[in-house]
């Protein structure tokens, strides 16, 4: 990958540049509508961006979620949407901006990852189905899509029923 790639948490100068990564990466403005309602809502736990030369190129969003029978505290944490300029797929951005994110979750004392994805792209991170512990998607999707990662041992613990994203995305 040509230039330097930086991973930080958001600055409201960026907002607009997020938004234009998200509706690219997407081809729809539902994602960008998602992340500006987490933001707007008070529940975006952590946004990150993926910066190359200085120029937002990409972008993941990380949101607290609960089950239907409650959730620890800290509660775990929805990974979405990622997204990365189409021009700068394939470089290893994407992949980056999870690292990064996983370790914002931990440094935060979250127990707990989950992830409605590519079913290839997120297990080597650690990730593996939700169902096995669980954890019940609440939308129409593949078991295998539906992942889960513990942070730390005992990171799942309270974690079953059915997922409840928060409030925004209902919306998309």
């Amino acid at each position: 990958m040509p230039g330097s790639l930086e991973i930080r948490l958001e600055r409201p100068s960026d907002l607009p540049a997020i938004r234009k990564v998200l509706i690219a990466a997407f081809g729809q403005p539902q994602e960008a509508d998602l992340v500006d309602g987490l933001r707007r809502d008070g529940a975006l736990q952590a946004s990150l961006v993926a910066l190359l030369d200085g120029l937002v190129v990409g972008h993941l969003a990380l949101s607290p979620i609960g089950f239907d029978a409650g959730a620890p505290d800290p509660p775990p944490l929805a990974l979405a949407p990622v997204a990365v300029d189409p021009l700068r797929q394939r470089q290893g951005i994407g992949k980056a901006l999870v690292r990064a994110a996983l370790d914002e979750a931990r440094r935060r004392g979250h127990g707990a990852v989950i992830v409605l994805g590519h079913p290839e792209y997120y297990p080597p991170f650690g990730f593996e189905r939700a169902s096995k512990h669980g954890i019940l998607c609440p939308y129409p999707a593949p078991d295998d899509a539906f992942l889960a990662l513990e942070l730390h041992p005992g990171g799942l613990a309270g974690c079953r029923g059915l997922v409840r994203y928060a409030a925004a995305f209902s919306a998309v």
